[in-house]
């Protein structure tokens, strides 16, 4: 099952995320949140958790949202 981590998901902006990772408390925040719910999301797809359709789906969303805000941040060059 494929991952979706961040570096993977964004390749151009490796440097620019280990920079805000470092420098800015509120990305450093919302990375460890969208890492932690992308490694529990790949837990359910691979079968070692099970969980019912409504909990997986806000999940999902939860990382679609965190994932914007974070490319956001990223795009615009936020400090």
């Amino acid at each position: 099952m494929e991952r979706h981590d961040l570096l993977h998901e964004f390749p151009e902006y490796q440097e620019k995320i280990h920079q805000l990772k470092t420098d800015n408390p509120h990305f450093r925040e919302l990375f460890d949140e969208y890492h932690e719910l992308e490694h529990k999301i790949h837990r359910i797809n691979s079968g070692e958790e099970i969980v019912i359709d409504e909990y997986m789906h806000t999940l999902k969303a939860k990382l679609l949202f965190i994932k914007d805000e974070l490319f956001s941040m990223l795009q615009n060059n936020i400090k």
